[in-house]
């Protein structure tokens, strides 16, 4: 049996190198793209760093060619790469608006084009989504876009065997929150809105991953597994 294969976009922090690093330690070659390059991201040495911008459709094409030259086929392709621009309508402009939607949704679509060629039959690919609510509308729209995308990839792909699924995060304690200047007091005082009484890991969506690229899995396709610790079920007073 072949050792599986796996790209993981948006790979050099949070979500996606807890990903990869889950997904090497299960005996998969990986794959990572990033906009900060190959260096001080801490992932083992067997796993390959290749710098990319999910915008740029040059940079995919890099991003392929290197997948070929090192792995010949992919069997999971996790578009993981994304960003986030929270606020209310009116202090989102132009530049934020079009850097969401390139980068979430232009990015995503035309990674998986040129990935198809290469992608097993039988194989995987996932989304992150995550939760568009409460972050600001333009948000909101952008990740709202993933999730038609992805069913209609499901449908599209089922010939082959494709199965094509998204995970949408909760709250999770990722290198983004400080990036956007979110406090450690404030994700502890979010966490108390979550049913589970806590803040999510990057490990619980990794596992999330892990399980929808795996054969438990076979039969799951064009559905949203949410890693939220129960955000969502319930209405608070």
């Amino acid at each position: 049996m072949s050792t599986p294969t796996a790209l993981v976009t948006g790979g050099t922090s949070g979500i996606g190198r807890a990903t990869a690093e889950l997904l090497h330690a299960r005996g998969y070659r990986v794959m990572v793209t990033g906009l900060t390059g190959t260096e001080g991201h801490g992932l083992p040495d067997e796993v390959a760093v290749v710098r990319a911008d999910a915008r740029s459709l040059a940079d995919l094409d890099h991003v392929m060619d290197e997948v070929r030259a090192r792995f010949g086929t992919l069997d999971l392709l996790f578009l993981n790469a994304g960003v986030s621009r929270p606020g209310p309508v009116e202090s989102i402009d132009e530049a934020a608006f079009d850097d969401l939607f390139d980068t979430n949704v232009k990015g995503g679509f035309f990674t998986l084009q040129k990935a198809l060629p290469l992608l097993a039959d039988g194989g995987s690919v996932v989304f992150t989504v995550g939760a568009g609510e409460g972050v600001g509308s333009a948000v909101a729209a952008a990740k709202g876009a993933l999730l038609p995308l992805m069913r209609s990839l499901a449908l599209e792909l089922a010939p082959r065997g494709v199965r094509v699924n998204a995970v949408s995060p909760g709250l999770i304690d990722t290198p983004a929150y400080s990036r956007m200047g979110v406090t450690r007091d404030m994700i502890e005082s979010w966490a108390q809105a979550v049913p589970l009484g806590r803040v999510g890991t990057p490990d619980d969506v990794a596992e999330a991953v892990a399980f929808l690229a795996s054969d438990a899995a076979a039969y799951i396709t064009g559905d949203d597994l949410v890693v939220s610790g129960g955000v969502g079920v319930h209405a608070r007073p």
